[in-house]
């Protein structure tokens, strides 16, 4: 049996689509695009789930460095991070 995607994800979008000030809340971290809680299985997905990028806190994009704007920083709860895009890629969100 297949299991159908939340409305909220099927409007989500990448965290690496987005640009300084985009503004909304972390939907789901996918890993080997299924969604994932406590059992990730990429490091990267992991780590992005221990600092903070789970379902339902609020992030920013404050800036992004030119040309390409790689890495991106982004404010996750009280902290700010520095991530590559590809990094980012697996984080889905909500404006």
């Amino acid at each position: 049996m297949t299991a159908q995607p939340s409305a909220a994800l099927t409007t989500a979008v990448s965290l690496a689509t987005l640009h300084k000030g985009a503004r909304g809340v972390v939907v789901a971290v996918l890993d080997d695009d299924v969604r994932v809680g406590e059992a990730a299985e990429t490091t990267v997905a992991m780590r992005l789930l221990e600092i903070g990028f789970v379902p339902g806190e609020p992030f920013e994009i404050i800036a992004e460095t030119r040309p390409g704007g790689d890495p991106l920083a982004v404010r996750i709860g009280g902290s700010c991070f520095a991530l590559r895009r590809s990094e980012v890629q697996a984080v889905m969100v909500q404006l």
